[in-house]
């Protein structure tokens, strides 16, 4: 497991895969706690315009190229873990930015890992990126 303080401390950028509208959903609510903590939160989600007034996209590869994505959060069931790596390795190729993929608790895959790693991404593997972030950081929380 790559070192999760400088992740989080170099991130500027993070896309939530799965962030729901519905603020009662723990992906909303995580993705404003980053918001609330100065990271801009780049909403990832087909069902969605708009999330915690961020535009919101279908899949990482509608984000736009000149955005810079640092960390791609999965809230994604794990059988689904695996395209998400593809997808960031897909957009790492077309803008040259290496972001790390973090899966939230559960939703981890072998797979995934291994394709992240294969492609040269850090992978963290069934962290919730809130607590992380409170604990490294404590006086943000």
């Amino acid at each position: 497991m790559p070192d999760l303080k400088p992740i989080l401390s170099d991130a500027q950028t993070i896309a939530v895969v799965g962030c729901s509208g519905r603020e009662d959903r723990t992906s909303h609510k995580i993705a404003r706690y980053l918001q609330d903590n100065g990271y801009r939160v780049v909403p990832v989600n087909p069902n969605y315009d708009e999330v915690l007034g961020e535009p919101c996209y279908p899949d990482l590869q509608h984000v736009p190229a000149d955005t810079r994505i640092d960390v791609v959060n999965v809230f994604r069931r794990r059988e689904h873990t695996a395209d998400m790596v593809r997808d960031a390795l897909q957009r790492a190729q077309s803008t040259d930015a290496q972001p790390a993929v973090w899966t939230q608790l559960g939703v981890s895959s072998d797979e995934a890992r291994d394709l992240a790693e294969e492609g040269g991404l850090p992978y963290v593997k069934n962290r919730c990126i809130m607590v992380e972030h409170g604990r490294l950081f404590p006086e943000a929380a």
